[in-house]
């Protein structure tokens, strides 16, 4: 049967576990920490010696995992098999009698990352009787800042406005490396700071509270000259910091959005957010950057952006460095 991560997760933490769990798709953050709890939780510890196993994709078979699935444990209720990497391995199809048949005191977790498995197969309809199967969905960035709030809250903290735009800007949808910077970031704070604030972010994880592509696209959604061209200026002087080609992205997604509230059909910020795929506190921003830029503008503003995105990979020849190519890109947004 397929779950969700919150329904297996729920199943671990109550002890309830599965023959088989099958864990597949694009997002290896959640994959990882199903396995991981399986690995610590499963078995006592004195017991995973002889009763648990890992093995890899590239290093192994089908053939030979279902025959360590099918061992009996010793001096333990169960025995746990991990599969690392099992998309490298060369065919499933073995799989198909054991997950029609699957040891009751196995539990064998298959970490099958960045590939899904088609439900045409037999092997799935096998698992779809006697294991678990999981897509790790990747999400997408709007997604993010919630997913950052949470985390931070199953951890005991807040955060303060704007701080997941922050980070999502800095750091993308990477869900390994966003919870590796929140984990490092909670050993430094002091003991009574339960707030993660800007300044922790500038300070902790390095990511300018003042100058980020967040404060870029709000300045340009104000129209505020100054302020865009001292960040643009920022970016110029610190390029590997602020790497070209994400700040255009950032800024492509702003305008995209922009251009969408002007067609929407409904603008209460109750209805716009959720059609936007943003959380309605930042709506303020969007209703600026619409009064400020007309639909045609935007338009005008969306082809400049593909523009400088062929310009900045060198389909179109040109001897300008990539920090006066913004800085060029940003008087014309604005003007």
């Amino acid at each position: 049967m397929e779950m969700s991560y919150e329904q297996i997760m729920k199943d671990l933490k109550n002890k309830v576990y599965r023959s088989v769990y099958f864990l597949a798709g694009q997002e290896p953050y959640f994959i990882d920490r199903i396995t991981e709890y399986i690995a610590s939780h499963a078995l006592p510890e004195e017991a995973r010696s002889f009763n648990q196993m890992i093995v890899y994709g590239k290093d192994t078979s089908a053939h030979e995992i279902v025959d360590l699935s099918r061992r009996f444990p010793m001096m333990s209720s169960h025995m746990v098999v991990i599969v690392r990497e099992a998309q490298d391995l060369p065919s499933l199809e073995a799989f198909e009698h054991y997950f029609n048949s699957p040891m009751k005191s196995t539990i064998l977790v298959i970490n099958y990352k960045y590939k899904i498995l088609s439900k045409r197969l037999k092997v799935y309809k096998a698992l779809e009787k006697n294991g678990i199967y999981f897509e790790s969905k990747k999400l997408y960035e709007d997604k993010i800042p919630l997913w950052i709030e949470n985390y931070l809250k199953s951890k005991g903290y807040s955060m303060n406005a704007g701080v997941g735009m922050m980070l999502t800007e800095h750091l993308g949808n990477d869900l390994n490396r966003i919870a590796g910077e929140l984990d490092k970031l909670m050993i430094v704070l002091p003991e009574n700071e339960k707030t993660v604030t800007a300044s922790h972010i500038e300070e902790y994880i390095g990511i300018s509270k003042e100058y980020n592509n967040f404060e870029l696209t709000n300045a340009l959604a104000r129209k505020d000259i100054l302020k865009s061209n001292r960040i643009v200026k920022h970016f110029g002087n610190n390029p590997k910091n602020n790497p070209f080609i994400v700040t255009l992205s950032a800024i492509y997604f702003f305008f995209s959005k922009v251009l969408a509230y002007h067609y929407l059909p409904n603008k209460s910020r109750n209805q716009a957010a959720p059609a936007l795929r943003v959380r309605p506190f930042f709506m303020k921003e969007y209703e600026t950057a619409a009064r400020n830029y007309s639909p045609e503008k935007l338009k005008q503003i969306i082809g400049m952006l593909r523009k400088y995105d062929v310009k900045s990979k060198g389909f179109i020849p040109v001897s300008t460095e990539e920090g006066d190519l913004l800085k060029e890109l940003i008087y014309k947004i604005l003007h």
